[in-house]
């Protein structure tokens, strides 16, 4: 079985959603580098960056890296819709999916841990530091909504159903209030992403993680 090491409000999320639409079994194991009740020692084994999410498939093999588990995810389980068949309409897909990883989520970061960038930084200077990253954020997001979100596209990302492109968005645009800010900077973006929220397959999933209610 397929073992994902993760916490709730965590970029395990999306790949926790993603093996439910692939229809994949799979064990949680909860696990994160600030959460001290956790199973720590296991993650620091699997993934020397103690980073979640990591995936174990059953041969064993050690996954890290959101996007990179979404794709092979993706491409194991085609049926699943995680990744579009159309070779344009995949090609988009990776390219959303890499915007969001190498982008967005880098810059939360930043905002949660300033002293990775800055040595030493006094609590001035790292007020500086999340203002900044969290604007440059928020920039980022409208990016990729003019990007890839058309106002008059279909429903999600890749089409008529969510993909991972879709669920990586929907995760990581939890943080740092760019919530807030798609929904009166990019509507289109921020209903999308209601859409993904409230899917019948996923919801239970993100409601575990950001119970109703939660920004």
């Amino acid at each position: 079985m397929v073992t994902l090491y993760g916490i709730d409000n965590s970029g395990s999320a999306a790949v926790e959603a993603a093996l439910v639409l692939a229809g994949v079994p799979h064990r949680l194991v909860r696990a994160a580098s600030w959460a001290a009740d956790s199973d720590q020692a296991a993650l620091q084994r699997l993934n020397p960056l103690n980073q979640v999410p990591t995936l174990v498939w059953d041969d064993g093999t050690v996954m890290t890296e959101s996007a990179a588990i979404l794709v092979e995810l993706g491409l194991r389980h085609p049926a699943s819709g995680l990744l579009p068949a159309d070779p344009a309409a995949r090609a988009q897909a990776l390219r959303a999916l890499v915007y969001v990883a190498a982008n967005c989520y880098a810059m939360i970061g930043v905002i949660d841990f300033p002293g990775r960038v800055v040595a030493d930084p006094d609590e001035a200077l790292a007020a500086r530091v999340v203002q900044g990253s969290r604007a440059r954020l928020h920039a980022l997001w409208d990016g990729f909504a003019d990007t890839f979100v058309p106002a008059d596209g279909p429903a999600f990302l890749g089409g008529g159903a969510p993909g991972a492109a879709d669920l990586l968005a929907a995760v990581v645009s939890r943080w740092s209030g760019a919530r807030a800010h798609l929904r009166s900077s990019r509507p289109a973006l921020s209903a999308l992403l209601a859409r993904v929220d409230g899917h019948p397959a996923l919801a239970p999933v993100f409601d575990r993680h950001w119970p109703p209610g939660a920004p």
